[in-house]
């Protein structure tokens, strides 16, 4: 691979899952202050675009957004499936995949 295109995407990876991170803690201070809200399908796409990590994390560690199905059953998903698609570029990418 080339020697900078891992660095390039574990920077991408890391701001887009603190971009995800900062949405969910940020609407959960502004339900608290009473505020207008952030809108889910932002909180969606934010987390679908790679931001699976920080979305998960933001519901667990923010407590936010646990008591709706579709949040507590996708947002992993959105993680599980972003993990493996990485792992196989990655490994398609190193020639380690063999079928």
């Amino acid at each position: 691979m080339n020697e900078f295109v891992l660095p390039a995407v574990c920077v991408l990876l890391a701001i887009l899952n603190f971009i995800s991170f900062f949405l969910m803690a940020f609407d959960k201070h502004l339900a608290k202050a009473g505020k207008r809200r952030v809108p889910e399908k932002i909180l969606f796409i934010s987390t679908i675009c790679f931001g699976g990590l920080g979305g998960v994390l933001g519901m667990i560690l923010c407590r936010h957004k646990t008591k709706h199905w579709y949040f507590k059953l996708f947002f992993p998903i959105f993680l599980i499936a972003q993990t493996a698609a990485l792992v196989f570029l990655y490994m398609s990418y190193n020639g380690n995949l063999n079928f």
